[in-house]
């Protein structure tokens, strides 16, 4: 057998190499574009899909607020206010725009007119609200039309205009019925009127998209916003008109909410009432409260059967105890509703002569459950009555200084503004 030259063979190695690395070259080239257009593709599904999701959620939002526009309405208030000329002097009032002094002072230093106010009527505020019944109802809140002096107009959507009759205000919550009525005599302009769907308040999850539409600042009206439910069963103490009140149960939400859109609806993305806009934290943004739409629920049902806003009162000032506070008050139990007040300053944590007092409640006392059911963030004491009326019995269970015990109370008629706190 002749012999193979060894320079031969190394050459067959090397080309046998050569090859070798080419085809490893062009399948690993092959297997790589392929995976790479994979990724492309897998990249493209997901944006496509992330696009996809995005319009739908853009597109329930802008549904909904086509829905409800119609039905969310403009509340201005007008009423006789003094208005005082400037004096022909360049002096500054150390008093300000104080009405004595311009009452005293406009006799001798005052225009031609002798000093006296001219009295002309104005818009002094604005607020929202939405209309409720086919006839005219309309639900805002308590405080957007307290003022007994004003005069209330009510704008719609299309910028037509109407009177506006309080017709009953909540003794527990900041919430008022008023009806459209007729403007100047005009009776054409009654109409059927477009009634916005409720939905489950009780429901809701922290993190669901929502929409808040009202009067933005009284000036633009049905300004829209966007956000989420950022928290439930939030307490607050709230300053207006008629003084300082606490409200419980809220729904927060970073939608933006200022005095304009108070009484505004809440509402998801299938365009239903989910929450009445009530109210803004002033040292911050992106925290803005709403009334659960199921406490409003109650407030309607009185309303066509009664006239009127009648609620049932058990008659106490409560915090609601969460485990941080209940171990800052040294308290041993970590939820329920702890009686509270300033006796000295009429603010009574139970109300004498209420319900609650004949039962023997007393301040520091924690209710614990009411009909069997804890009480607690996601249930408040408000809550736990809000579907009662006037003369129902209700079973509280109640911690007292380290014992338990039960007592059934018959609950009132809230009357004069006084509601359970």
């Amino acid at each position: 057998m002749q012999n193979i030259p060894k320079k031969f063979i190394a050459l067959v190695v090397v080309i046998a190499f050569a090859f070798g690395l080419l085809g490893g070259l062009i399948t690993s080239r092959y297997f790589f574009d392929k995976f790479v257009k994979q990724q492309q593709a897998g990249q493209t599904v997901i944006k496509q899909i992330t696009e996809e999701k995005t319009y739908v959620e853009e597109s329930d939002a802008i549904s909904a607020i086509k829905k409800v526009s119609p039905s969310v309405v403009s509340i201005v208030l007008t009423k006789d206010v003094k208005i005082y000329k400037s004096m022909p002097f360049p002096f500054i009032s150390p008093f300000g725009n104080d009405e004595f002094f311009n009452e005293f002072f406009g006799q001798q230093f005052g225009p031609s007119s002798g000093g006296k106010p001219e009295i002309k009527r104005q818009k002094v505020g604005g607020g929202t609200g939405f209309i409720v019944t086919a006839d005219g109802l309309v639900v805002t809140n308590k405080h957007v039309v307290s003022d007994e002096d004003a005069e209330y107009t009510i704008i719609m959507n299309d910028g037509v205009e109407y009177g506006a009759k309080v017709i009953s205000q909540d003794p527990m919550n900041d919430l008022a019925v008023i009806k459209i009525t007729q403007k100047n005599g005009d009776s054409a302009k009654i109409k059927t009127f477009p009634a916005l769907e409720f939905g489950d308040s009780d429901s809701v999850q922290i993190g669901q998209s929502i929409l808040a539409i009202g009067y933005a600042l009284g000036e633009y009206q049905n300004t829209v916003t966007k956000g989420i439910i950022s928290a439930k069963g939030r307490e607050i103490t709230a300053g207006g008109p008629e003084g300082v009140a606490t409200l419980s149960g809220l729904i927060q939400t970073d939608a933006s909410i200022n005095s304009g859109n108070s009484g505004g609806p809440l509402i998801n993305l299938k365009g239903q009432v989910i929450g009445v806009n009530v109210a803004m934290a002033a040292n911050a943004q992106g925290i803005g409260f709403a009334i659960p739409v199921n406490d409003l629920k109650p407030v309607l049902e009185s309303i066509q059967k009664y006239g009127k806003i009648v609620r049932p009162m058990l008659g106490v000032r409560y915090l609601m105890l969460t485990p941080e506070k209940a171990d800052e008050l040294k308290i041993k139990v970590d939820s329920g509703a702890l009686l509270v007040g300033e006796d000295e300053k009429g603010k009574f944590a139970v109300v004498p002569g209420s319900a609650a007092d004949k039962t023997g409640l007393r301040k520091g006392d924690v209710i614990l459950e009411v009909d069997s059911k804890k009480i607690g963030l996601d249930y408040t004491l408000q809550q736990s009555i809000r579907d009662k009326k006037p003369g129902d019995t209700i079973k509280l269970k109640v911690w007292r200084s380290g014992e338990t015990f039960e007592k059934n109370v018959k609950l009132e008629e809230s009357k004069d503004g006084a509601g359970d706190k």
